[in-house]
């Protein structure tokens, strides 16, 4: 998945290098007005609405450049001078942020052209953490983002000091491949430890962020975020609930029938029926995708042929830009253009051995045509081919909306840069892998279907109840529903109730888990990646379509199919310029997000879950 930054547009890049001037005791003493200045103030107050959306439009290309340069720079290489340099970027960045709002106010009374209603609307929510106005408040809200990322960045479990050190990869690797529950529980327990370190910064954050938020007059920073839909906040939690009840049951079913395999694994004293499961267990840091547990535990019908690429990955000697030149070569069949020259200089493919950096993948747009770029740490795995492609859907949906103004240089709504990539993947079939020599060609038969469903449930449908409860406990964090004194605990009872999953040992308020997790500390709203599951499913589904699939829909690959690339480009070409239901029917002719895809799908699996819970203690 793509973390996207401070900013909307902070998915975004740097150039090559990154230089700094120091400038000594050349401002003047004085502090009058400068020459001109008040004449250039009267302009700007004389400006159309029209007049100072296109104004903004061009310095905040230019400001966001340095902003993600910054940004970009800090992430792959993590020392206190890139934490400086990135946290003075984004004051700056802020700082004309807040003064171009405050600007735009003097045009809430006037009537606009629908399209500069909306870019003065997508000023207003340009940024996931808006600063207060005040400058100390401002610089220091920067400073406690930088701080938080690092922390995440450079954290480590240490049990016996130096030498025992595994950072975050390593830990995850323990989860995904040990069973032994003892190991695992220490693992988990070990990443973990990190957050706590985070409680007080990301306190502070939250109080002038919340600040920030009701300057530009949202109620807090929650009711700010889920103004981004084009519909009010609470129309939008309706329609998340709504979406969420329609995929439930085939989530339920799958907590059942794994919970019963691991306690055939592990015993039911440590996987008692009728309990949320140990968080542990489930081959995930945050229990957020199930599929590591899928050979060995989960896999219904062992014998069956369905095997992942890793064997021929490994064999073949696929390094990293071998993985983004194939995903590549799947959009470029679809009709998309060959990625700039610049894509292959400036990206972070593998992880470097001399310096920290972020590792969770990402993808970043510079803000000027063209500059596009990947941060990942990739590996020869199946997971992280399907990585690479994803990232490619944000690369190739910036490219899409270049040429538009810098306002409308967004997906449709956040749910929609996620799905791009998603889409493709669900494409990325036994079939098409088979095409490109990456696993053998597989018999049909009902058993290896089932097992295949299986295999992508664990990742697509295991996730959707994560995807729902992280923004879930922000939004509540931000309204003050949930306090400082009280956010490990409910933390753990959103995720008791939304994933039927519980801490392996025992925690407490002076643990602070949401910090293990990526987003909390990067402050990236996560409701995008629960929307995203979701839309991805009815992108495909229209695109097949398109294609003229005849066959089910999870046979249905669109690799080399021209008109249903021009379809997804048509859509890709709009950015947020259209509210995000006119870009839904233009590829789908509907204007409401359905979860009724997921059920087609998946339909083989809903059925054969069914039959092997019964009898079971379901629920928790």
């Amino acid at each position: 998945m793509s973390a996207l930054k401070l900013s909307r547009v902070l998915m975004c890049a740097a150039s090559g290098a990154l230089c700094l001037v120091l400038l000594c005791g050349c401002a003047p003493r004085g502090s009058g007005t400068p020459p001109g200045a008040a004449s250039g103030q009267a302009a700007a107050a004389n400006e159309s609405a029209d007049e100072f959306v296109t104004r903004v439009n061009g310095e905040l290309t230019a400001r966001a450049q340095e902003a993600q340069a910054a940004g970009f720079t800090l992430d792959v290489f993590i020392t206190p001078d890139t934490q400086l340099l990135n946290a003075r970027a984004n004051d700056r960045y802020l700082a004309y942020l807040s003064k171009a709002v405050a600007e735009a106010r003097r045009y809430d009374t006037q009537k606009l052209s629908p399209a500069t209603a909306r870019a003065l609307m997508k000023l207003r929510l340009n940024v996931a953490a808006p600063a207060p106005d005040d400058a100390r408040k401002r610089a220091r809200l920067t400073q406690l983002e930088a701080q938080l990322e690092a922390k995440y960045g450079e954290g480590k479990y240490c049990p016996t000091g130096p030498a025992s050190c595994k950072n975050l990869d390593q830990l995850s690797e323990i989860l995904a491949r040990s069973r032994n529950y003892d190991e695992l529980t220490e693992a988990w327990k070990g990443w973990h430890g990190v957050g706590a370190g985070m409680r007080e910064d990301y306190t502070q954050f939250v109080a002038l962020a919340n600040e920030g938020a009701r300057e530009l007059g949202f109620k807090d920073l929650g009711v700010m975020w889920r103004a981004g839909y084009d519909m009010s906040p609470e129309e939008f939690d309706t329609e998340s609930e709504r979406l969420w009840q329609q995929v439930k049951p085939l989530y339920d079913g799958l907590h059942c029938y794994a919970r019963a395999r691991l306690a055939r694994r592990y015993g039911e004293g440590k996987v008692p029926p009728g309990k949320p499961i140990p968080a542990q267990l489930l081959g995930n840091m945050w229990a957020q995708q199930w599929n590591k547990i899928y050979p060995d535990i989960l896999k219904p019908y062992p014998r069956a042929s369905i095997e992942t690429a890793d064997t021929l990955l490994a064999a073949q000697k696929w390094d990293a830009g071998r993985m983004a030149h194939s995903a590549e070569s799947f959009y470029t069949s679809l009709g998309f253009p060959q990625l700039p020259r610049t894509f292959w200089e400036r990206s972070m493919l593998t992880r470097p051995r001399d310096r920290e950096v972020v590792c969770h993948a990402s993808a970043w747009d510079l803000a000027t045509t063209g500059d596009v770029r990947i941060k990942a740490c990739l590996k020869p795995t199946e997971q992280d081919l399907f990585t690479i492609y994803h990232e490619l859907g944000h690369v190739y949906y910036f490219l899409s909306y270049a040429n538009q103004p810098f306002l409308f240089r967004d997906g449709a709504n956040d749910g929609f840069h996620e799905a791009i990539g998603d889409t493709v993947n669900l494409s990325v079939t036994p079939a098409y892998l088979a095409r490109i020599g990456l696993v053998r060609a597989v018999t049909p038969s009902h058993e290896a279907l089932i097992n295949q469903q299986m295999k992508m449930a664990l990742e697509k449908i295991a996730f959707l109840p994560f995807g729902r409860l992280i923004d879930q406990w922000r939004w509540r964090v931000f309204s003050g529903e949930i306090t400082p004194g009280n956010y490990n605990s409910s933390w753990w009872e959103l995720r008791r109730r939304y994933q039927g999953i519980a801490p392996p040992v025992p925690r407490s308020e002076a643990d602070f888990d949401p910090g293990a997790k990526y987003h909390i500390p990067d402050n990236t709203p996560y409701t995008r990646y629960f929307l995203s599951f979701i839309l991805q499913f009815q992108f495909h589904k229209a695109l097949c379509a398109a294609a003229g699939n005849q066959g089910p829909l999870y046979e249905c690959s669109n690799y080399g199919s021209r008109e249903a690339g021009r379809r997804f480009a048509d859509m890709l070409s709009l950015g947020a310029s259209q509210p995000w239901q006119d870009a839904l029917e233009k590829l789908t002719g509907t204007r409401r997000i359905d979860a009724a895809a997921i059920s087609e799908y998946f339909q083989p699996l809903m059925q054969w879950l069914s039959e092997q819970n019964r009898g079971q203690q379901c629920g928790w």
